[in-house]
């Protein structure tokens, strides 16, 4: 078959297509579907998009590591509606975060697998690989609860965000894996002044101020070592504060959702001003996909959301939003730490990848919070199972 290329184009072909392609790279639609509103094949399409035709219809193992947590799960969901023939292996441990419930609705799915299993344990994993021989590996486990890292200790944070992670990249290595996406955090860059207009880059050095933040630096660091020594096909990537279904409330806007519901107190530390990036899960999940599929072998990616509020600006739209009043929110000391801002730079995602966030944090929040009072099966399943949350939510 010819290969096509932009000169097979038609001449007006960019003037017609400008929101459709735009559609299409944001994953709002298929190659079909263009094909069908345009009236274009969809070979040519696929040349025009950089995309072989049989991406989206390729038989494919995806091995997916901390799939039951909140991005994790969200991702699961988004490869199995979006890839029909990818075959899904859920490997997870199941800690207090890792919840089955988040993934109830496809468990019983022939595409999809569930191992309970820990990244830490060296013999499960490997036999995991052996077995099923992923095309693709990424990578959502870790301990991530900076409170817990500071107040309950670090030997957790040290065996899964380090360890665990060298343990997946000596199997990926063994195995010969094509592809390895590990998921870290903005975190690991340290923290901007509250007035400093610069942006954490690729480039910017790791500079942690908390164990959790320094033992996913520690994992990242390994990830460019086996790159760098080995070739171990790896692509890391750094994300801001995530927000959407299925979040674990221990984390800040799901855990002041439930508590602004109940009439209870919302606790800030400090006095809020710290700012975080707001993105919404889908977006990262998307954006993933891109680099799982497209991204260059060896480089690390920046996922923000372009959406910088203070924690409490935060707190504030939330009981907006549920009509509640702000007297319920109670400021208490701050924690270790508490690292000031983070901002991400995403000009190399956007430029080589054609990615953006395309959910506005005001916009979008509202549809969160329903999602927390529309299923209260699944609330409730979360307290029964942890009875009670770290006090230092965030």
């Amino acid at each position: 078959m010819k290969k096509l290329g932009r000169k097979d184009i038609p001449r007006d072909f960019g003037e017609r297509f400008e929101i459709l392609e735009k559609l299409y790279k944001h994953g709002k639609v298929t190659l079909k579907e263009v094909s069908a509103l345009s009236e274009v094949s969809v070979e040519t399409l696929a040349a025009y998009f950089n995309e072989k035709e049989d991406d989206l219809t390729a038989t494919r193992t995806i091995f997916v590591a901390g799939g039951a947590g909140f991005i994790g799960s969200n991702f699961v969901r988004y490869i199995f509606n979006r890839y029909k023939n990818y075959h899904i292996i859920n490997y997870d441990k199941l800690t207090y975060a890792g919840n089955p419930d988040n993934i109830r609705d496809i468990a019983r799915d022939s595409r999809y697998t569930f191992i309970q299993g820990d990244i830490s344990d060296a013999s499960v994993l490997n036999e995991t690989f052996e077995t099923y021989q992923p095309d693709f590996v990424i990578n959502f486990a870790a301990e991530t609860h900076v409170g817990r890292s500071v107040f309950l200790g670090v030997k957790e944070f040290v065996n899964s965000n380090v360890m665990g992670v060298v343990h997946l990249l000596e199997a990926v290595r063994n195995y010969k894996t094509p592809r390895f996406v590990h998921i870290s955090t903005d975190e690991t860059y340290g923290t901007l002044e509250i007035d400093d207009s610069r942006l954490f880059t690729e480039e910017s050095p790791f500079l942690p101020n908390v164990p959790y933040a320094a033992a996913k630096a520690g994992g990242d660091l390994m990830c460019r070592a086996f790159y760098q020594s080995f070739k171990v096909p790896v692509i890391v990537t750094h994300a801001s504060n995530n927000y959407g279904a299925y979040q674990y409330p221990e984390k800040a806007i799901p855990f002041w959702t439930l508590q602004a519901l109940n009439d209870e107190p919302l606790p800030i530390h400090g006095k809020g001003q710290h700012v975080r990036d707001w993105l919404y899960v889908e977006d990262h999940c998307r954006a993933l996909d891109l680099v799982l599929h497209k991204g260059t072998l060896g480089q690390v990616y920046n996922i923000g959301g372009q959406s910088e509020r203070t924690i409490l600006d935060a707190a504030r739209l939330i009981l907006k939003i549920l009509g509640k009043p702000r007297s319920l929110i109670t400021f208490i000391e701050d924690r270790p730490g508490n690292d000031v801002k983070y901002a991400l730079d995403i000009k190399k995602i956007k430029n080589e990848l054609a990615w953006e966030p395309t959910h506005e944090f005001e916009k979008t929040l509202p549809r969160v919070l329903d999602w927390y009072q529309e299923n209260p099966r699944w609330v409730k399943g979360v307290f029964n199972r942890a009875k009670q949350f770290n006090a230092y939510v965030g």
